[in-house]
């Protein structure tokens, strides 16, 4: 697959078959994640991959307790337009049907709160997940809202210093692979001075 094919259409696929990932995938995805850069080369890094339908029930009912919990402080006050209706209702697919996903990675990194190493790792894992034909879908609430019981469940230590950076979902997709819109990149890219211009405009996106 061309790189910038992988890169532009390399988005948040959470609508999935439960058709289950071959270990020969899993093997090479988790080896080009392994490849990331690595500050310092620590690699103070560790990668669960979860297909156990216990553990999965185990967390279901976590992972929709945060989402409840964003949905009603956050987002509660925000006005939603009809895309981010469409987004909203896309991760609450993904917390309805938890238990059903075929794959979970949960990264984890070591005295590291930066995120510098351990995103860099998921998001070449996403990548050649993509190449696979694999969907994923990143999503930071049980780090965020139960991190503990998370660790727990899991059989995490306690006592080392990791963290739950972020969990994927992996699967088979249901839709269309597809570039996802997104704001212009001159609106969001400045040069030299907060705010001023790049110096080039990108209308419409650059492949595809």
């Amino acid at each position: 697959m061309d790189v910038f094919e992988a890169l532009y259409t390399t988005r948040a696929m959470r609508r999935v078959k439960p058709d289950p990932i071959p270990l020969d995938v899993q093997r090479s995805i988790m080896d080009a994640a392994v490849r990331a850069p690595s500050g310092g080369n620590a690699q103070n890094w560790r990668f669960l991959l979860v297909d156990s339908p216990d553990l999965l029930k185990a967390l279901g009912p976590l992972y929709r307790d945060g989402l409840q919990q964003l949905w009603d402080g956050y987002y509660k006050a925000t006005d939603l337009d009809e895309q981010a209706l469409k987004v909203r209702a896309s991760a609450q697919h993904l917390a309805d049907q938890f238990e059903k996903y075929p794959l979970m990675l949960f990264a984890f990194v070591q005295h590291d709160p930066t995120g510098g190493s351990i995103f860099p790792a998921v998001w070449s894992a996403q990548l050649a997940a993509r190449a696979h034909g694999v969907g994923t879908a990143l999503t930071s609430i049980l780090g965020i809202f139960h991190a503990k019981e998370t660790l727990r469940v899991l059989g995490v230590p306690t006592d080392q210093g990791w963290r739950l950076a972020c969990t994927v979902t992996f699967g088979y997709p249901t839709g269309r692979w597809g570039v996802a819109p997104r704001r212009p990149v001159h609106e969001v890219t400045y040069r030299n001075q907060w705010g001023d211009a790049p110096g080039f405009t990108v209308e419409e996106p650059l492949w595809g």
